[in-house]
């Protein structure tokens, strides 16, 4: 039986082993803010973060491979929301790459004129976009933690400067890729962290997780961007900034989220999803297809 096999979980996915060398990898409709895995599920949230992901693992395997094998589940409960997946030995750094000044990058900026480490123009506003896309890599922590942001020596010495070379070059390479992609839907992919791993013996680098969803992204429209103040958004922006207006220590439990924001960050997820793969989500329910 499957409870069998199970690994462990994280903060939205649970990992199974599935004795052959490869795993499966299960996203569920839990959602974290600010490190903390909140009480409330997203209806169908799973099933957009597997269909974005797997749309994102085919359209950037020229750029790197990635960890995907196959998507054919049997489980009813599991299609549509799970993976296939090669084991990899997983670095432990979150790569992010930022095109734009936002979220605690913003932060940084205005204490220090700087990012991780790399000095930037004066004078930029939030959500001004970046003379170029900048890697910002921060720590991956363990669920109810918080990741920290470092600098890219910091990274180096824990991973190893040719690594954490690589890992840099091909994660602005993977940000530039998908840059070009959701700006035709009408997208501006603000920033982006990605996840990497070695095959194990060898140092084939593979993206792993998921690649640029709602959850790991900032994804703002296009047509209402207006540098200078937060922008409207299909991520899980909506949800901080909900949990910003409540009295709350940012530590678990969260708070339970009211119905008009479970509303609201599941519709706008599905307009990233459809906008960005040109497919109906319906579509995906029903047949568990994505567009190629």
């Amino acid at each position: 039986m499957l409870a069998d096999r199970f690994l462990r979980s994280g903060k939205v996915r649970d990992l199974y082993d599935l004795e052959d060398g490869r795993l499966l990898l299960v996203a569920s409709d839990r959602i974290s803010a600010f490190d903390v895995i909140l009480p409330t599920t997203i209806p169908d949230k799973g099933k957009v973060l597997t269909g974005l992901s797997r749309f994102w693992f085919g359209s950037t395997a020229q750029v790197v491979p990635n960890h995907l094998v196959a998507t054919d589940v049997d489980d009813p409960d599991l299609r549509g929301r799970s993976m296939i997946v090669e084991r990899a030995d997983v670095i432990p750094i979150e790569a992010v790459v930022r095109g734009y000044l936002a979220g605690s990058g913003w932060k940084e900026y205005r204490d220090r004129r700087a990012v991780c480490g790399l000095t930037l123009p004066a004078g930029l506003r939030e959500s001004d976009r970046l003379p170029r896309p900048i890697f910002t890599p921060a720590t991956k922590a363990e669920a109810g933690e918080h990741d920290q942001n470092i600098d890219f020596d910091t990274m180096a010495a824990a991973v190893g400067g040719p690594l954490a070379e690589r890992v840099r070059a091909t994660a602005l390479r993977l940000y530039e890729h998908a840059a070009v992609i959701t700006e035709r839907a009408g997208i501006i992919l603000a920033d982006t962290k990605f996840e990497f791993g070695l095959r194990p013996g060898t140092d084939d680098l593979l993206l792993v997780d998921e690649a640029i969803t709602p959850d790991s992204s900032r994804f703002w429209d296009a047509a209402a961007y207006v540098p200078g103040r937060p922008q409207a958004s299909f991520d899980k922006q909506f949800v901080r900034d909900w949990l910003e207006s409540q009295t709350w220590d940012k530590t678990a439990p969260g708070p339970a989220l009211p119905a008009e924001v479970v509303a609201g960050t599941r519709r706008r997820y599905l307009e990233a999803y459809e906008r960005i793969t040109g497919a109906s989500f319906d579509r995906y329910l029903a047949e568990d297809v994505i567009a190629r």
